[in-house]
């Protein structure tokens, strides 16, 4: 499986959306500040995930909540 995870940061209230195959590790490496676009806002708590079976998926959809409408629905329907 593949996720595209959705982080908020408890420092600035920041968001932060990412893709992996382990969402678990990928939070812990987030908080443990070894992703320089992140580890000036740690702590992080995950929001929400999507699984997805298909990697191209989860590239889409990543691409989208990047975007102007993704993150209008983020706000609307997440956080």
């Amino acid at each position: 499986m593949y996720f595209v995870y959705v982080l908020k940061s408890q420092k600035d209230q920041s968001t932060y959306i990412g893709k992996t195959r382990n969402v678990e590790k990928r939070l812990r490496e987030h908080n443990s500040g070894l992703t320089s676009s992140t580890k000036n806002s740690k702590p992080f708590d995950i929001v929400s995930f999507f699984a997805f079976r298909e990697r191209h998926r989860t590239d889409d959809f990543e691409r989208y909540l990047k975007s102007a409408s993704g993150r209008a629905f983020l706000n609307k329907r997440v956080i």
